[in-house]
């Protein structure tokens, strides 16, 4: 198991204890390189890097309810106030607003005004209400390559690569049920022991799962054992995160 400086020393390099980016004091693994473009902007060289290049700003047309990073309580953004839109992945928003960061669900994209969603048309504007993220049902047959592709699109809020390749699925385990579908269950830690978004990406992966056709019942259990480390990210994220 990893020494508590050395999880620090590793949760540093992804940016989940400094809110306003690393900084030439912040301690980093000797694998850590930031990407040469956005050297000059800490900030984006934490949060945006190539693979979600955003960091727009908008205003709110409407008052929106939406959930504090990484409490993962929720809170209400009011009708005017400005975010700057520094993660827009799996059909949620991250923003950082005043002093703090929130995950805002893609069925409240309309309230941001101007904001165009990744591949998409401008959204329109919406009517007041909403929830959390819309997870349409996918086409085609059920297979295990479906639930993988599925849970390709989930994302940890305040980091831009899914779920999978950032090595947070330990177990998928998928079985036949009585009626002819699927029972889906999967094990899942987090990068931070306690962080209060686990709830919420957990739900969001289950939602994506239980979406699949041919699927009767999804479970997403979150576990800590073994210990997430960054040993674990894909070589694909490890890219996207400027750590190779």
């Amino acid at each position: 198991m990893d020494s508590p400086s050395r999880r620090r020393e590793a949760e540093t390099a992804i940016g989940i204890f400094s809110p306003e980016g690393l900084t030439a004091s912040s301690r980093r693994p000797a694998s850590f390189q930031p990407a040469p473009a956005t050297v000059a902007k800490p900030v984006a060289t934490r949060t945006r890097p190539a693979c979600n290049a955003r960091m727009a700003y908008h205003t709110l047309s409407r008052d929106i309810t939406a959930t504090i990073i990484p409490t993962g309580e929720p809170d209400t953004l009011p009708a005017g106030a400005e975010v700057q839109v520094v993660q827009a992945l799996g059909g949620s928003i991250t923003v950082r607003a005043g002093h703090g960061m929130f995950r805002i669900a893609r069925t409240d994209a309309g309230a941001l005004e101007g904001y165009v969603a990744p591949g998409e048309e401008p959204a329109p504007k919406d009517a007041p209400g909403g929830g959390g993220a819309a997870v349409a049902a996918a086409p085609g047959g059920f297979s295990e390559q479906a639930v993988w592709e599925a849970l390709k699109r989930c994302f940890d809020p305040e980091i831009p690569v899914n779920i999978v390749d950032l090595g947070l699925v330990y177990d998928l385990s998928i079985e036949k049920t009585d009626t002819g579908g699927h029972r889906v269950e999967m094990k899942m830690t987090l990068t931070a022991p306690g962080c209060g978004m686990g709830p919420v990406i957990a739900e969001d992966a289950r939602a994506r799962i239980a979406a699949l056709p041919g699927v009767d019942e999804a479970k997403v259990h979150i576990v800590w054992d073994p210990v997430w480390t960054p040993q674990m990210i894909s070589d694909e994220g490890r890219q996207c995160l400027g750590l190779e």
